[in-house]
Parts: C-alpha cells; sequence; structure tokens
C-alpha cells in the first residue's frame, strides 16, 4: 500500500498490519515551526475522525485526526520531546502514532498520493 492521505492532512502508511499516521509534509509547511506535540496513550482506541493528537506551532495549534478507526499499539515519544523533527521529517521520522486497523475498509476512502497533491493544492 502506497501512503493515503485525508483531507484534514494526516497520513496513513502500512507496516505490516500496522498503520503509521503522522501529518503531511503539507500541513507540517502550514503549521509553522512545530513547539508542542501532545500524543494520546498506547492501548486508546479511536474512532474514525476522532480527535487523536495536537500539533501546536507558533501559528497556531491544530487537533490531529484519525483517519481511521483502531487501536494505538505505539506512539512516538521522540516527536513530544523534539516536537520541531515534524517540520524536519513530518513523513518519515515524524510519525505521531502506529495503529492496528479495526476496519481496514476505511483505508479505501482516503486520497493516494496524486489526489492529495491536487486537493493541497487548491487549499
Amino acid at each position: 500500500m502506497s501512503v493515503k492521505y485525508t483531507k484534514d492532512h494526516e497520513y496513513v502508511r502500512a507496516e505490516g498490519d500496522v498503520y503509521v499516521i503522522g501529518v503531511s509534509k503539507h500541513a507540517a509547511e502550514q503549521l509553522g515551526d512545530v513547539v508542542f506535540v501532545e500524543l494520546p496513550d498506547a492501548g486508546k482506541t479511536f474512532t474514525k475522525g476522532e480527535d487523536m493528537a495536537v500539533v501546536e506551532s507558533v501559528k497556531a495549534a491544530s487537533d490531529v485526526y484519525a483517519p481511521i478507526s483502531g487501536e494505538i499499539v505505539e506512539v512516538n515519544a521522540a516527536i513530544v520531546d523534539e516536537p520541531a523533527k515534524v517540520n524536519e521529517d513530518p513523513e518519515g521520522a515524524a510519525w505521531f502514532v502506529k495503529i492496528k486497523a479495526s476496519d481496514q475498509s476505511e483505508i479505501d476512502g482516503l486520497m493516494d498520493e496524486a489526489a492529495y497533491a491536487t486537493f493541497a493544492a487548491e487549499a
């Protein structure tokens, strides 16, 4: 599976049976310098569209929404300690959470890279 995106600028990338979730490069650029990240605890479950995390920059605070339903199996403590990593590598090392999906079909409704690039350019 390639990377999929939401209209709220989160991305989802498969790693085996777990999905890596974070904010897109476009979102990180729009936020500006990220100064704070709040992540949920591992073991917490979310429904698609639910507030899952918070990212704050010098410009604004933004909610990060669960792009798919499931249980958090891992959180990236490195970005809590060093929020600037979100600006440096948002779709790589600065992932937010890993989630075990409860409904894999939700991924089908997300945008592929080309559709997201068009959406982000028009936003």
